[in-house]
């Protein structure tokens, strides 16, 4: 048999005929460019093969022997040697000294390899592994590759920390790496952590890429003033893509073991969660306390759809007791609501039935709300054939209280608007007839109506011009609003306030009709509400940068209808103001002011300025002040304090009550693959009485989180607060380096 010896000059001629490169073309040289190589090839089809080397030989279509600076590749993987032999046709290689196989991203060297490149199978003796698309490394006795997929190492150690820095790892027994399934399972895995082992287990699974799955959750350990040391071990159950569940027994030292669970499900025609918590005795409070929600949205075609929201707890202290988290222990009302919704295209209807569970402070009682048992709503919107557009609303509602008033109100309000509208100018004309009727349980009582036409004329123009700020070109608009109402006067205080409030007086509620929430009172208007907004508009991106505006509404008769005896006097309103955007590229802005003009006093304002320059880099100021209610400045921040510390606190401090109403200090450490979080936070509860929590977690980066999780409280408390160690995206490419 033939034996020949090919220099790596004639192998270059041979790859370059395979790559339809001609070797007689002079001075014609092409460089492959990864990025302009399609990565599509299936994984069953067959691929060319590319040795370069110092030094080959061997027989025709039977086996080939290199030696020196040895490179075998294929689409998707090389593999560098001192030495390489390769048979065919099974294309089965052996490689010695010095060896490196890269793979999709994946490297791993050693000092021998045996290789199938037909079914990616293989195995590395004494290898050094890197896992790049999961951010992962380590070493081993032997590494065995069953296929592309699914690698099976024994006497193995597992981080994610960078190649120098062993500040945590796994050592284990044998390490199954499943990356079709995204799964790792350790059998015999000790944690170390800075060289001491906190953490043994016999079995250990973990997601390779972060992403869900069946197993323990790292336990929440923790502390608060109203249980004592708390431990949590929650167990996540991966029932299906669309199903999942939580099982997390909470043992509180003061109280005992209070069960919780939470269901979530998603399927084609309905979504919801459902949460239950259940602590059968109570050691401080001496009964069983338990609390759950229920929600539910639900499609059942032909245009029904329908929701349900149902929540609960044992007592009025449930929250201020067993939560520490502000808006847990600031709620009141519980809803209990079902709703069933036709959508009919130009019109819908809907259906409620709604109650609530008020929990009671004794420092501050509150009255119940009223229950709709049930409501039914209809709105109409139909456009015509004559510029005209026909609108309709109506509402049927049967309130019901244990100690108030219960009766039924029946609204309908049919409306005609003729809309004109151009590029740069609106009018929009309307006319409608309100009329409401009330009727009661209470025979003493006789019913009662109201009728009322309401009159209104909507018209706004929009100019633009080209400015310059700054250097920055920007579209600048100015958009004036002129908006009238009429409604004649009709006396209402004989009528009941089932859910009436005063309207927020804001930019939206300016523009409505009523200046009353609710159906109970219509107010009488013959007003002008006249305002102006201007944009400044990137003119590349077509994004608005910043918005202005300033609104003032004039009453031409004296108020008639209110819901207290105190009437307006003024023939003005204050005056609105407000800006919002990006002032510059770190500095964001939202302020709002309310100024009478006839006090000369701010009547409410609200200022909030964030300064943002980089990733882990936030500062938040903020004030709100409403005259003879509140004053609160709120301050919060997440900065670098040095080194690979950053700061990490909130002050929300009530002046006017001269009390702390919430406030937060901690600290982070980075380290790159893993960070600490220690966190100390206090509020005012709705009892007015401070709850104190104190989180600390250990974050082993792509691993696990051991400890107590302040995470969703520091994105609450920190506007704009980031993990200074959060995992980005690897850009893998999947063709190894040449």
């Amino acid at each position: 048999m033939h034996r020949s010896r090919v220099t790596s000059a004639f192998l270059s001629l041979i790859l370059c005929a395979a790559s339809g490169v001609h070797a007689e073309e002079p001075g014609l040289k092409l460089q492959m460019q990864r990025e302009l190589i399609p990565y599509s090839l299936g994984r069953d089809e067959p691929t060319d093969l590319f040795l370069d080397a110092d030094n080959i030989e061997g027989h025709q279509d039977q086996e080939v022997d290199a030696a020196g600076s040895v490179r075998l590749r294929k689409r998707g993987a090389a593999v560098y040697s001192d030495q390489l032999h390769l048979s065919f046709p099974d294309q089965q290689l052996i490689a010695t000294g010095h060896v490196r196989l890269e793979r999709e991203g994946d490297v791993v060297t050693g000092e021998q390899l045996f290789y199938d490149m037909d079914n990616d199978s293989g195995y590395f003796d004494k290898p050094e592994y890197r896992l790049a698309r999961y951010g992962a490394r380590g070493n081993a006795s032997r590494l065995v590759a069953e296929n592309r997929d699914l690698y099976k190492i024994s006497k193995a150690t597992y981080t994610n920390c960078d190649v120098g820095d062993d500040d945590w790892f796994m050592r284990i027994d044998r390490l199954d790496l499943d990356r079709l399934r995204d799964i790792g399972v350790a059998h015999n895995a000790t944690v170390v952590f800075k060289g001491v082992p906190i953490l043994y287990s016999p079995y250990l699974d973990f997601s390779l890429s972060g992403r869900r799955k069946t197993g323990l959750l790292p336990p929440t350990i923790g502390s608060t003033g109203q249980s004592g040391f708390e431990y949590t071990q929650p167990f996540y159950w991966n029932i299906a893509p669309n199903r999942d569940a939580t099982i997390a027994p909470r043992v509180l030292a003061k109280r005992g073991v209070l069960m919780n669970g939470d269901f979530r499900y998603l399927e084609p025609d309905a979504n919801g969660e459902f949460r239950g918590e259940y602590l059968p005795d109570d050691r401080q409070k001496g009964e069983t306390r338990y609390g759950y929600l229920w929600q539910h949205q639900q499609k059942f075609g032909n245009g029904f759809s329908g929701s349900l929201d149902l929540q609960g707890v044992s007592d009025n202290t449930y929250f201020t007791d067993l939560s520490d988290k502000i808006a847990a222990t600031s709620q009141t009302n519980l809803n209990r609501e079902g709703d069933l919704f036709y959508d009919g295209g130009w019109w819908n209807v809907n259906t409620r039935v709604q109650r609530y569970q008020t929990l009671q402070d004794p420092l501050a009682p509150v009255v119940p709300p009223y229950a709709r048992v049930p409501q039914i709503t209809l709105n109409m919107n139909r456009q015509t054939d004559m510029h005209l557009d026909f609108g309709m609303q109506g509402e049927y509602v049967q309130f019901e209280h244990p100690f108030l008033l219960n009766g039924r109100r029946e609204i309908l309000y049919p409306s005609i608007s003729a809309p004109f509208q151009t590029s740069f100018f609106y009018v929009t004309p309307k006319v409608g007839y309100h009329t409401t009727n009330y009727s009661f349980e209470d025979q003493n009582r006789p019913d009662e109506t109201r009728n009322l036409p309401i009159y209104s004329l909507d018209s706004a123009l929009t100019f633009e011009r080209e400015t310059t700020i700054g250097a920055r070109a920007f579209l600048q608009t100015l958009e004036p609003r002129l908006y009238y109402v009429y409604i004649p006067f009709r006396p209402q205080n004989q009528l009941p306030n089932f859910d009436t409030a005063l309207a927020d007086f804001n930019f939206a509620q300016i523009f409505n009709e009523n200046q009353f929430s609710g159906g109970d009172r219509i107010t009488d208007a013959n007003q002008l509400t006249a305002a102006v907004t201007s944009r400044l508009i990137d003119p590349a991106s077509g994004g608005e940068q910043l918005r202005f505006m300033l609104g003032q509404r004039y009453y031409f008769t004296p108020q008639q209808v209110s819901l207290t005896s105190q009437l307006r006097e003024s023939s003005r309103s204050d005056v609105l103001a407000a800006a919002t955007g990006q002032i510059t590229n770190h500095w964001f802005t939202d302020l709002g002011m309310q100024y009478s003009l006839d006090q000369n006093t701010v009547e409410r304002s609200d200022a909030v300025l964030r300064y943002q320059p980089d990733i882990g880099k936030v500062v938040n100021f903020g004030y709100r002040f409403t005259r003879d209610a509140l004053e609160q400045v709120d301050l919060s921040t997440e900065w670098p304090i040095g080194g690979r510390w950053t700061g990490l606190a909130r002050y929300n401090y009530s002046l006017q009550d001269r009390r702390l109403l919430e406030g937060l200090l901690g600290v982070e450490y980075n380290a790159g693959c893993w960070a600490a979080r220690f966190v100390i936070h206090r509020f005012v509860s709705g009892t007015l009485e401070y709850v104190n929590a104190l989180f600390f977690q250990l974050e082993l980066t792509g691993l696990s989180r051991i400890g107590s999780n302040p995470l969703e409280l520091l994105r609450q408390n920190i506007t704009g607060y980031e993990k200074t160690n959060e995992r980005r995206p690897v850009d893998f490419n999947p063709f190894p380096s040449f």
